[in-house]
């Protein structure tokens, strides 16, 4: 089911819904994603589930969504709007939306968070030359900079023809509002997250998750490892993650 939830009097973020289950989880993108990157899953929602895909200003059809600045804090800032009338939400968050909704359960009271291969840049161990050294191909050729890191983190079991739609959703996003949210998640750090938030926090990892990252989250995180997979493990192995998900939200009871 097709809907929006409203950030203020002016600005709504599109959603998709699907199951019927009394617990809401809601289902945040990456960097220059949107919400059709979960359809796998909302195709098949864990038993017991109501799952809420959402766009994140700046993405998809929220494209034209505005925020004062393009930051991770004012995304989760705009989610923890769009969800005030929905209870006690598990927070599901790939890749970047993984920072979004760890600032956003600092925020908001959650059941949980889940994180997608949130980790597969060690967000808090970048010095300022490294993160110079991410950003900078992506403002020098934006559309170039999204392909390498569709080649580079896009596994095996995604056909070509997937890829190439991959690929060409992430690289038609609005530079505008992109690079400055890059920027701004290359700079993140979740220690802050991890010391105030008072919930469950769990990680379905893929394969390209580094030592450093994991050593950073262990005394913070459960991790869950979906092995084979890459960046995007909820659309290379989708039965195996909606399976690893709905394991991890048992036990969350």
């Amino acid at each position: 089911m097709e809907s929006t939830l409203a950030i203020n009097s002016e600005q709504v973020l599109p959603i998709t819904e699907a199951g019927k289950g009394s617990q809401p989880v809601v289902l945040v993108h990456g960097w220059t994603c949107n919400r059709k990157h979960w359809q796998c899953l909302l195709d098949c929602p864990p038993q017991g589930t109501r799952l809420i895909a959402v766009d994140l200003p700046g993405h998809g059809e929220a494209r034209e969504v505005t925020l004062s600045e393009w930051s991770v804090a004012a995304q989760a800032q705009a989610l923890v709007a769009a969800l005030a009338d929905i209870d006690n939400p598990v927070l599901v968050g790939h890749s970047m939306g993984g920072a979004v909704v760890l600032e956003a359960a600092r925020i908001k009271p959650v059941k949980a968070v889940v994180l997608v291969d949130t980790f597969v840049i060690p967000y808090g161990d970048l010095n300022e030359e490294t993160a110079r050294q991410i950003e900078t191909p992506f403002q020098d050729n934006f559309v170039s900079g999204i392909a390498n890191l569709v080649a580079n983190n896009a596994g095996p079991d995604l056909s070509e023809q997937e890829k190439q739609t991959l690929e060409r959703e992430m690289a038609g996003a609005r530079q505008d509002a992109m690079l400055p949210l890059w920027s701004d998640l290359l700079r993140w750090s979740p220690n802050a997250a991890f010391a105030e938030i008072d919930c469950p926090i769990h990680a379905i990892n893929g394969d390209l998750v580094g030592e450093a990252a994991r050593a950073r989250c262990a005394p913070y995180v459960t991790e869950w490892l979906q092995a084979s997979t890459w960046h995007f493990p909820q659309m290379e192995q989708p039965a195996i993650f909606a399976d690893r998900l709905a394991r991890v939200l048992k036990s969350c009871g």
